[in-house]
């Protein structure tokens, strides 16, 4: 198995995560290959605080596409050598420990973060050292770096698509927008909100709503949930609550009876990994919005899943959309690499655009030239297993769209790293360099 450096990793204590501990204390054992004999690959994801209920696994996947590239003859000739950190949900730590990783363990890439108050963190680190990130998570646009690439979804390839499904299948008229009190959320609900508004939809019947990372007293707002409810108009919660707060978040809506058929709340950051935790029979029928569920039936999502709780050792261990995205990331750095013939920095980041790799879902990703990439727009409903039964999906892939078409400024915007050599070029004013002041 590959070599791992394993620095500052806090140990968790949730049952469900011990057997990827234990995997990764087995794998550090190995005494580390030298430097110039492997290629590293950092890890930067949060293994302790309130996030790490949503990235344990991520570093855990991270480490199974390692070893199943290394069983492949690794890359360039060598092994590929994680380099697993523990940021711990401290969203300055995130660029002290990017900026170890990088200048420090001379990683060739980082595959990691998951909020976006984290990824901000680490750009200015990423831009300084001229490195690498791949950052899998669902977030909210309005960003292209030359150094990043984003395998997780941008609003137009999930929250837009959610909010048509609700408008257009359930009849929503009012809309409760909670969120975690950072940018990912506020940023997301400006977008809505823009967009229920170009629909038609009044003030009135938009109600928006914070609450710090890890907040557990969810009495009060469900009930002003249920109240705002109440007006005879068909109302729906789009949630941009984030890591471990969205357990008593959903324990409260059981408890006070807010009920899918009522008011339906369909989750962005909710997946298969959160659920896992909690009782979600009171839960049945309220949905996700991601571009992957491990309930998808393919060859391609059958194989992974195999392999995933072969490798972990455990067959109750689920999947959830990014470890998808991290699959596809990796997917395509190891091509780019092999097309470049290095792991040069400047050289991988101008041979990633146009390159291609399977999903999950029976398609395949394609790496645009904003950074961002191709995917399918999948709404599921919970079910009592905490799986999800998909109830509708786009027809084909949807290309990511870093800057929105409904905030003024960003609409005249346009990422293209291949051609403008720009993530915020201005269509109208003809030039790098973000939105007119004038």
């Amino acid at each position: 198995m590959s070599n791992v450096i394993d620095r500052g990793v806090t140990r968790r204590t949730a049952s469900r995560w011990i057997a990827g501990a234990s995997l990764a204390v087995a794998l550090g054992a190995a005494a580390p290959a030298t430097a110039q004999d492997t290629i590293k690959v950092g890890i930067l994801h949060s293994l302790s605080g309130t996030m790490a209920i949503s990235e344990t696994t991520l570093k855990d996947v991270m480490l199974m596409l390692i070893d199943e590239q290394n069983k492949k003859g690794g890359l360039l000739g060598k092994k590929l050598e994680p380099v697993v950190v523990d940021p711990a949900s401290n969203w300055p730590l995130f660029a002290e420990k990017a900026r170890e990783l990088i200048a420090k363990d001379k990683v060739a890439v980082v595959f990691g973060c998951w909020t976006s108050v984290s990824r901000k963190s680490v750009l200015p680190v990423f831009k300084e050292l001229n490195s690498i990130l791949f950052y899998p998570v669902q977030y909210e646009g309005e960003e292209s770096e030359r150094n990043v690439f984003y395998t997780g979804a941008a609003p137009n390839q999930q929250a837009i698509p959610a909010v048509d499904y609700l408008m257009k299948e359930e009849k929503v008229q009012r809309w409760v927008l909670a969120g975690t009190d950072y940018v990912y959320p506020r940023t997301t609900n400006k977008i809505l909100e823009a967009y229920l508004k170009s629909k038609g939809v009044k003030d009135e019947d938009i109600m928006i709503n914070y609450t710090p990372f890890g907040h557990s007293d969810w009495q009060t707002i469900v009930a002003d949930i249920k109240k705002f409810g109440s007006a005879g108009k068909k109302t729906a919660v789009v949630s941009t609550i984030n890591g471990d707060a969205n357990v008593p978040f959903y324990k409260e809506l059981g408890n006070q009876g807010v009920k899918a058929t009522e008011i339906p709340v369909v989750a962005f950051s909710v997946g298969e990994e959160e659920l896992a935790g909690i009782d979600t029979k009171p839960l049945v029928g309220h949905l996700a919005a991601w571009n992957y569920f491990q309930s998808v039936d393919t060859p391609e999502n059958a194989a992974f899943i195999k392999k995933w709780r072969a490798f972990i050792g455990n067959d109750k261990r689920v999947t959830n959309d990014p470890m998808e995205a991290h699959y596809i990331g990796f997917t395509m750095w190891v091509k780019a690499v092999e097309k470049a013939g290095t792991t040069d920095p400047d050289k991988v980041i101008d041979a990633l655009p146009g390159i291609e790799a399977p999903n999950l879902t029976g398609g395949i990703a394609k790496m645009l030239p904003n950074h961002h990439i191709t995917k399918p727009v999948l709404i599921g409903e919970v079910r009592e297993d905490g799986q999800f039964d998909v109830v509708w999906k786009t027809e084909g892939l949807v290309p990511g769209d870093a800057w929105s078409d409904y905030l003024e400024g960003s609409k005249e915007l346009e990422a293209d790293w291949v051609t403008l050599k720009c993530g915020n070029y201005n269509t109208r004013l003809k030039k790098c360099g973000g939105p007119s002041t004038q």
